[in-house]
């Protein structure tokens, strides 16, 4: 029996298809042992966690899906269809005619017959067949975005995935795939958090009927390009202080009244748990106006994709000036 029943929001482009406003990820570096992924999503399961979020290049696919298997035998759920699944097209298949058979593998890794939300991972596309990650700038090629989001469009269509999506696209590369769209995008996950908080982005989603969905809600600290600027905020141990809540209990209650759906990430079940405490409260105007006058910056600029001799150029160039 889950302890905690979670909010959801109906996506456009799904046919009414219902999506928790806060799940897990499991994107980790280095790559965890798959026992470490199903502990995790066991544990997140039984605390009332419904949504869960891979990638192929996660190399997670399989264990999320043996996880979602055992719950099913434990009793823990009684079908599949109780959760809801993403994963994502990393850039060496970003090629319209690589699309389906890389969705394919990623339903063959996890066991499943079909994703609650497939989303293209980045706007980039590299060499078919080159070494995934860490990405070798030359191996950067022209993308295709019509070509690419007809096939996601294909996916849907037969019914291997309930949703499609982006993931990193800035308003400009969202307007491209709008002028030729026969189905939208569902959502675009992004960074987001109170020191990148996307207001540009946010209002362009806003008017197109796209959900974000806010990766690093708060900060990603432990990463390589991530920020501590979240977690050591003096503004948020203010709040939280004041709420006799923690900061990333703050951090995230800021994020699901922005109207965005939370992609946390942490395999610690008492953090499990108490990020599943930002319901039933709410920040005060005046807290809210705090956080919105806090200093932005970028995390993360993917610049593993970037060479002054490559297909893109600068940082500038992958995000459209949106830095």
């Amino acid at each position: 029996m889950a302890l905690q029943s979670i909010p959801e929001v109906t996506l456009r482009s799904s046919n009414g298809k219902t999506m928790p406003v806060l799940g897990l990820g499991t994107g980790v570096a280095p790559i965890p042992a798959p026992e470490a992924v199903i502990k995790a999503v066991l544990e997140a399961i039984e605390l009332g966690y419904r949504m869960f979020d891979t990638a192929s290049v996660y190399q997670t696919e399989e264990a999320l899906g043996e996880a979602v298997s055992q719950a099913i035998s434990l009793g823990l759920i009684e079908s599949r269809s109780e959760v809801f699944i993403t994963s994502k097209l990393w850039c060496t298949d970003n090629h319209g005619d690589f699309v389906l058979p890389a969705l394919k593998k990623t339903l063959q890794n996890m066991k499943l017959k079909y994703l609650d939300q497939y989303l293209i991972h980045f706007p980039v596309s590299m060499k078919h067949g080159a070494n995934p990650f860490p990405a070798d700038p030359e191996d950067v090629v022209p993308m295709d975005i019509k070509s690419v989001w007809t096939a996601m469009e294909e996916c849907q269509t037969l019914g291997l995935t309930k949703s499609i999506g982006v993931s990193n696209f800035s308003c400009k590369k969202l307007g491209d795939i709008l002028a030729f769209a026969n189905i939208p995008p569902a959502i675009n996950q992004v960074e987001m958090n109170p020191t990148w908080q996307q207001g540009k982005l946010k209002e362009f989603c806003q008017a197109n009927g796209i959900k974000i969905a806010a990766y690093s809600p708060l900060g990603a600290a432990g990463a390589h390009w991530g920020t501590k600027g979240v977690l050591e905020s003096e503004v948020l141990m203010e709040i939280a202080k004041t709420k006799g809540k923690s900061v990333a209990q703050v951090a995230l209650r800021w994020a699901y009244e922005q109207g965005v759906v939370i992609v946390m990430r942490s395999f610690n079940k008492d953090r499990l748990k108490q990020n599943l405490e930002i319901f039933g409260w709410e920040l005060s105007d005046e807290e809210s106006q705090k956080i919105t006058e806090m200093p932005q910056s970028r995390a993360c600029f993917a610049k593993m994709f970037i060479s002054e001799t490559g297909v893109i150029k600068s940082v500038e160039e992958l995000w459209d000036g949106e830095l």
